[in-house]
């Protein structure tokens, strides 16, 4: 897979907002859509069709950007699954507001067939595997033959995975899932980015051969001359 330079993107977006199904016509939900169209066109070689969503550390913002971008997928009518594959501190099922008691740990552990644990939401073409409980050994589940079957189950389901993983200086799934992906997404939350943090998440996904499809920069305004904000797409 030929790799691009990565891409930048700068916008703000408030926690578990689902913009891009609540306010389409944002600034922020276009932005979420140009993400979209990046991820699209982003290998000249083969298509891109899953992706995983990680960051440095806690807060940026990387399950957010995974919901919304998921979200912009299926509005476009790709057949879309968001996963949670953050095994440890879990969000998705807050953000969709369904219940955990079954999901991506449950069928792991049980052998249990993709089709029983995925949820369906309001957003047409939008499907969601939450994590599932929190089970005590994550990498192990993450990097067992189970966890690979399943995931190459979804692949040949949907048009589009997105995989919401934990931040990878905290823990290794985030490595180990970024082998299973066609690209990966590093969302870094500028007010609070640190430059040691960042260059070490970089040289930790590069250690696992993660094709690194760009960075989006999270809580980035800038004022433009009539004092009110805007939103500003760049490359390197």
């Amino acid at each position: 897979m030929a790799k691009r330079k990565h891409k930048h993107l700068q916008f703000t977006a408030d926690p578990r907002d689902l913009v891009v199904l609540k306010e389409p016509k944002t600034p922020v939900s276009e932005q979420y859509r140009t993400i979209r169209t990046n991820i699209t066109y982003s290998s000249i070689d083969s298509e891109i069709k899953s992706v995983l969503f990680t960051s440095a550390l806690p807060g940026a913002g990387k399950s957010t950007t995974a919901a919304n971008v998921a979200n912009a997928f299926a509005q476009a009518g790709k057949r879309t699954v968001l996963l949670d594959a953050d095994l440890r501190r879990p969000t998705t099922h807050y953000t969709f507001e369904v219940q955990n008691q079954r999901g991506l740990s449950t069928a792991i552990v049980n052998d249990i067939q993709a089709e029983e644990v995925v949820k369906t939401t309001e957003v047409e073409n939008l499907n969601l595997i939450t994590s599932g409980p929190i089970p005590p050994n994550p990498s192990e589940l993450l990097a067992s033959n189970k966890m690979t079957q399943f995931f190459k189950v979804l692949s040949m389901q949907y048009d589009m995975v997105i995989v919401d993983s934990p931040p990878i200086l905290a823990v290794t799934d985030a490595q180990l899932l970024s082998k299973m992906v066609h690209g990966t997404i590093f969302v870094s939350n500028v007010e609070t980015n640190n430059r040691d943090s960042l260059l070490q998440a970089k040289e930790l996904l590069e250690k696992a051969d993660a094709n690194m499809l760009g960075v989006v920069l999270n809580n980035k305004r800038i004022k433009d001359e009539g004092d009110s904000y805007y939103y500003y797409y760049g490359s390197e």
